[in-house]
């Protein structure tokens, strides 16, 4: 039996899909072309930002970001009405692998389940 996953991503605001910087490879930008019926370099035009030599070990670009209510920024690509991703097929390589350490909002959802002593809960920032 497949072990239980300790939170619920589904539930989560886009917590991850906030971060400043979301790394964008060759094959995440040729997947995105793909995706959207463009050439590599309409795509880059239009998805990404040169990453700052310093950030270079996350790769060559990073996605472009839009206004959002939650975190001020998001990832262009998130559903905002949804709260979810809008390209999940064609995500980027480091979404796909997420989390494989440490998540943001685990590590809020451990706080809130330990304050309001309920092992289960799955906090979210909107009324369901």
């Amino acid at each position: 039996m497949a072990k239980k996953k300790p939170y619920d991503c589904s539930k989560c605001p886009g917590y991850c899909c906030s971060y400043h910087i979301i790394p964008v490879t060759e094959k995440d930008l040729k997947r995105l072309a793909d995706h959207f019926g463009l050439s590599v370099e309409a795509a880059k035009k239009k998805f990404v930002t040169k990453g700052r030599p310093e950030d270079k070990k996350d790769g060559p670009y990073k996605i472009r970001r839009k206004a959002d209510e939650h975190f001020g920024k998001i990832c262009r690509f998130f559903d905002q009405e949804n709260r979810r991703c809008g390209v999940y097929t064609a995500r980027m390589t480091i979404c796909r692998t997420y989390p494989s350490g440490r998540c943001g909002y685990y590590e809020f959802l451990k706080i809130e389940r330990a304050t309001q002593d309920d092992k289960d809960l799955v906090a979210g920032t909107w009324n369901d």
